[in-house]
């Protein structure tokens, strides 16, 4: 069956609008207990964490009550970023995790993520049988004797945990005395983590946007909002700046100058110094389709690779497990190391870029010069409807035509968004003017192009 609630990151909406309401969460607490809970096994755990959203106090209520209902012991763990739930789910040998989150959206949204055991988020088929059981009206759930239900438990000590966790992945013989770090928490998950896993680790840290008011989660600041940090770098002669989401799963970096960095820069960094470490099997990097071209230039000149993906860290993380690889992200900021995590983790990318500089005693705009992001031009197409490009022929006589004309060292890229009714056109080249022309020609293909395949089936 199609999938109607889970998306692309989990079930995501409006606060009180269908899906993200407390009903149909209980639902969902229920739904999930019942799918999880194992027929000969006497204790069954689930972690639940959130991001500092208000309305987090609804959505882990109405779990823990489904949950509860279907015989699980619910762990909460409080407010922590994403991937400490992932950690915790498998630390604590929980059955599953719960993450409630909309990552960098505003307040007002608010969604539901889960991981299994071993702290991957779920395939399409669980989610699936999940969601089947939610939206059967009249499904009746297995539900235990009342001896059996389960209990709820506040977890005090998690956040201890996950700091250990994060420290953990950081060479024991390297300190972070004389590094003053522009710390940007979003006011979202990491506000109380993130300063104390690096002042612990001895650096300096400025704190931004780490109040939480519950209204206030991505306002202005974090990783959508990466200016912040560096007005603040600049001002504080800091070293680094990190800019997190809202729940802390991935990030962007402001160098020493004020300079942002993107995903892809860090990512290059990090394949660079593992390469030459002998620490990156095969040489692969995996990315996806949004990777500026340059990374893929950076990595095949150097002797690596870099394996493209559909749009997000979950196909990411399919990939990289697929293929063996240790490292993979997105232009975003989802950030993946397989030695240390199952998903993108901002803290833990941080570590990994500042262990580098340390290492290597270089400032951050010194190592980020290595990658030239080529230029790029995005054009939005509105659409009214989403014909596959292939089958129209005049379309893809103007993709060929600008390949060749880019050669090795430029890309096209066509794509639908997945949420709105557009085709998205990127071109990208070593030339500005070139790539602007280009792109500007496609989208004029593109439109025509669908206009009159729309037209002629009419």
């Amino acid at each position: 069956m199609g999938k109607k609630l889970f998306g692309t990151d989990g079930v995501r909406g409006r606060v009180n609008t269908y899906p993200m309401t407390a009903d149909l969460v209980l639902r969902l607490g229920l739904a999930a207990g019942a799918f999880f809970r194992k027929k000969n096994k006497h204790t069954h755990r689930v972690v639940i964490g959130k991001d500092t959203r208000l309305s987090g106090y609804i959505f882990e209520t109405a779990l823990t009550a489904g949950l509860c209902a279907s015989g699980m012991d619910v762990f909460q763990v409080g407010v922590l970023p994403t991937p400490a739930v992932a950690f915790l789910a498998n630390n604590m040998r929980a059955d599953f995790g719960i993450v409630i989150s909309a990552s960098h959206n505003p307040f007002y949204d608010n969604g539901i993520k889960f991981f299994s055991a071993d702290g991957y988020k779920l395939p399409d088929a669980v989610e699936e049988a999940i969601e089947a059981k939610v939206l059967e009206p009249e499904y009746k759930f297995d539900l235990p004797a009342p001896e059996r239900v389960g209990r709820a438990f506040r977890i005090k000590d998690s956040p201890g945990r996950y700091i250990v966790h994060l420290k953990n992945t950081f060479p024991h013989d390297i300190q972070l005395e004389g590094i003053r770090i522009v710390l940007d928490c979003a006011n979202g998950a990491s506000y109380a983590v993130g300063p104390l896993t690096f002042e612990e680790l001895g650096a300096d840290v400025v704190k931004i946007a780490n109040t939480p008011n519950g209204l206030n989660i991505n306002e202005g600041c974090g990783a959508l909002h990466p200016a912040l940090a560096a007005d603040k770098v600049r001002e504080t002669r800091a070293d680094i700046g990190v800019a997190l989401d809202g729940d802390a799963d991935r990030l962007i970096v402001v160098d020493e100058k004020g300079q942002i960095l993107d995903g892809d820069q860090i990512m290059a960094i990090c394949a660079l110094d593992a390469m030459e470490k002998g620490l990156l099997p095969g040489n692969l990097l995996v990315g996806t389709v949004m990777s500026n071209m340059a990374l893929e230039v950076f990595m095949r000149e150097r002797g690596g690779r870099l394996l493209r993906t559909p749009v997000g860290d979950r196909h990411v993380v399919e990939a990289m497990r697929a293929n063996g690889a240790l490292m993979g992200g997105e232009q975003s900021g989802h950030l993946v190391f397989m030695k240390h995590g199952t998903t993108g983790d901002g803290l833990m990318a941080a570590l990994q870029l500042l262990k580098i500089m340390k290492e290597r005693q270089k400032p951050l705009s010194e190592l980020a010069g290595l990658l030239q992001i080529y230029p790029q031009e995005l054009i939005n197409v509105p659409v009214k409807q989403k014909i596959p490009f292939e089958e129209v022929e005049s379309i893809m006589e103007a993709v060929r035509a600008a390949e060749k004309e880019l050669g090795t060292r430029g890309r096209v890229l066509l794509r639908y968004s997945g949420t709105e009714s557009k085709a998205r056109v990127m071109v990208e080249g070593e030339n500005p003017q070139q790539v602007k022309r280009l792109a500007e020609d496609l989208a004029i293909a593109v439109e025509t192009g669908l206009k009159t395949y729309v037209g002629g089936c009419a």
